[in-house]
């Protein structure tokens, strides 16, 4: 894992990302960004694309620099990525710091604060 970013990334999530950014030919360069759920219950959800997608650099591991909305750094900030496969294909999960609630798909988070 690469500490001390704004974005921690497991060693799997790595090599995935490396793998999705090659065959998508922006070998190195992936973007992530958080999408709002539709219900309006505070989910964010992560989505990541090939490329920079005009995003500022915000974690680089092993050969691939991760790179995001700058407005949103700061909600990235803590949160870790990983990545699991099994026989049933794969995905991208979440891993949310202290105040904050993972979803059930593993894919987003909210604030578990109550105000």
């Amino acid at each position: 894992m690469q500490r001390g970013q704004a974005l921690t990334v497991t060693p799997n999530a790595v090599a995935e990302l490396i793998r999705q950014a090659s065959f998508a030919g922006t070998p190195g360069l992936m973007h992530i960004d958080l999408v709002e759920d539709s219900c309006a219950s505070g989910w964010l959800y992560i989505r990541l694309r090939p490329g920079d997608c005009a995003g500022i650099p915000i974690a680089r591991a092993d050969g691939v620099t991760i790179f995001a909305p700058s407005n949103q750094i700061g909600l990235l900030k803590g949160l870790c990525l990983s990545y699991y496969g099994d026989l049933s294909g794969g995905g991208f999960l979440i891993n949310a710091p202290d105040g904050y609630e993972s979803s059930s798909c593993g894919s987003g988070f909210r604030s578990s604060l109550k105000n």
